[in-house]
């Protein structure tokens, strides 16, 4: 039976994902949970993660490497942006330790474009870059990571050039639950093999600058053509947002690396299919996996070496 050698956690703004991993970084115990840094006060995590990792029967010498959102400002501690460009292999030397805990316990930083005209941050995405870095061999490719904030990043010879934010799950989940357009949409529907959303991104794609007037024909047309035109209304919804998402990040690449797992990830390829976009389609957990394994090692070389 393989020793575990280290607790890895994916810690995001909604979600908890936490593994003990062996030394080739294979998962052999997991928890999972909605307790993300939204609910959790910084005086939480803590008792958060050892519930975890009692749950797994980790030794009590157990280190524990995180990514995401736990080193936010808002988090369990701040954790250091690296500018870019960033080497990914190096992202562990800015991990910061936790104060005031007996066990060993360190937070990987994020990502920094420190660019007036285009300022952005990210946090988890760097450590799953890393993982694709190690896993699929990328040393010069967009990389596409679908989400609540998706990201479009540039690597080029294991390095992070450049990269864009799109709100596009956010604003998707903004109107699906507190706009008007909430009485006609459903938040967790599946839309990838629904023609209304395969219409809707070719919408998005050709004139994104269309997108606030599109967005009101969501409400418009299911209120003046009936029922059919709202049972596609979430699709549509989805279709434009993520559309108009690949117009402005995807469209001058001739082919990208797809990291995303799930419906989202169903719903991008689709787009992207659409878009007549090449891509090879990784699943993220892996990636994140890769990473914080990769990480762990150069942090605490000794527990590999084993």
């Amino acid at each position: 039976m393989q020793k575990a050698v280290i607790a890895a956690i994916d810690w995001g703004t909604s979600s908890f994902r936490f593994w003990l991993l062996d030394q080739a970084g294979l998962p052999l115990a997991e928890v999972r949970s909605d307790q993300g840094m939204a609910s959790l006060r910084p005086e939480d995590y803590g008792p958060v993660l050892e519930e975890a990792l009692n749950k797994s029967s980790a030794p009590l010498n157990m280190p524990v490497l995180i990514c995401g959102m736990a080193g936010s400002a808002q988090g369990w501690q701040s954790a250091p942006y690296v500018d870019l460009p960033a080497n990914l292999s190096n992202l562990h030397e800015a991990a910061c330790k936790i104060d005031d805990i007996d066990r060993d316990v360190r937070i990987l930083p994020g990502l920094a474009q420190r660019m007036p005209e285009r300022p952005d941050v990210m946090r988890g995405e760097e450590t799953l870059l890393l993982g694709a870095t190690l896993a699929q061999g990328v040393e010069e490719r967009t990389v596409c990571l679908p989400g609540t904030h998706s990201k479009w990043a540039q690597i080029s010879e294991g390095k992070v050039k450049g990269f864009g934010t799109s709100m596009t799950g956010e604003i998707f989940s903004l109107l699906a639950t507190s706009s008007t357009l909430s009485h006609f949409t459903e938040v967790h529907q599946e839309v990838a093999k629904d023609p209304h959303f395969v219409g809707a991104v070719a919408e998005g794609l050709s004139s994104p600058g269309d997108l606030m007037q599109k967005l009101f024909s969501v409400r418009a047309g299911p209120l003046l053509f009936g029922q059919q035109v709202a049972e596609g209304a979430t699709a549509r919804l989805s279709g434009l947002l993520i559309g108009t998402e690949i117009a402005a990040f995807g469209k001058k690449h001739k082919e990208i690396l797809l990291v995303a797992a799930g419906k989202l990830s169903e719903a991008y390829a689709t787009a992207l299919d659409v878009a007549g976009i090449k891509f090879q389609q990784v699943d993220a957990e892996v990636l994140i996996r890769a990473g914080l394994r990769y990480a762990a090692s150069s942090i605490w070389p000794e527990r590999f070496s084993q």
